[in-house]
């Protein structure tokens, strides 16, 4: 909220160099801001009284918006990648994943291994949880397990993360 939007009776003002100037009535407020040839802007409008600062609107906003840009550069995005393996896999196919697994831990994503299972393959689910033992303790050196495999519905599934 800026100037005439802001109905409080009491506020607690700030100065253009950031100085505390106390609590007075919003129009006083606002009479000090127009001698300034500024604007009131509300800056924290739950606090009790509401806290507004004398600023150049335009400005002000210009800034809100360059801050919110350097924040939104500074955050990673996590992703997951998904591996795929089946119950008889064979030692060469199983190597490659983990080399693609490794790859994409390095990179800073994570990990989710689905050991899925068709038909006659749903009896022999738990002789098949080696699979992704295995696959987790092969990339122990860069990575640590978040979730431990699960059965969901074909599947069993494990996410892995790198290690910090």
């Amino acid at each position: 909220m800026i100037n005439e939007q802001i109905r409080d009776k009491e506020v607690r003002l700030i100065g253009e160099d950031g100085e505390q100037l106390g609590i007075m009535s919003s129009r006083e407020a606002m009479k000090l801001a127009e001698d300034a040839g500024l604007d009131l802007v509300k800056i924290a409008p739950t606090a009790k009284p509401p806290v507004c600062k004398i600023v150049d609107y335009g400005k002000f906003k210009y800034e809100q918006i360059r801050k919110e840009k350097e924040a939104r550069k500074k955050q990673k995005v996590i992703e997951i990648k998904e591996i795929r393996l089946s119950p008889n896999i064979d030692t060469n196919d199983l190597n490659t994943k983990i080399n693609a697994a490794r790859k994409f831990l390095s990179k800073g994503d994570k990990v989710k291994v689905t050991l899925r299972f068709r038909g006659r393959e749903m009896a022999h689910m738990n002789n098949s949880k080696h699979i992704l033992d295995d696959f987790a303790e092969n990339l122990s050196d860069i990575s640590v397990v978040e979730k431990a495999p699960k059965v969901e519905g074909r599947s069993m599934t494990m996410f892995l993360t790198e290690k910090r």
